[in-house]
């Protein structure tokens, strides 16, 4: 099948450490979701219609914006303030 064939023709290469994969990992199966793709689709979705966020400052660099909150390390996301919430 040819590239321009495709649904979703452009890929989007993003590093993760191994708590923020396992914390993407957690959402997609408690919420029973088909590939790591669809929960990434997903949290993309609601994080664009998401409100009340900040904007980034001029010089922040890529490293400061983490999947999980800031000093857990234990797989909850920022999203939920850390709560463990869903």
């Amino acid at each position: 099948m040819a590239e321009e064939e495709l649904l979703r023709p452009e890929r989007l290469q993003i590093m993760l450490s191994a708590e923020e994969l396992r914390a993407i990992d957690d959402f997609r199966f408690d919420r029973r979701m088909p590939s790591r793709a669809a929960a990434i689709r997903e949290l993309l979705k609601r994080g664009l219609r998401a409100e009340g966020f900040e904007t980034a400052a001029a010089g922040v660099k890529s490293q400061s914006f983490g999947v999980l909150a800031p000093g857990t390390g234990d797989g909850r996301m920022a999203s939920d303030g850390g709560s463990g919430r869903k």
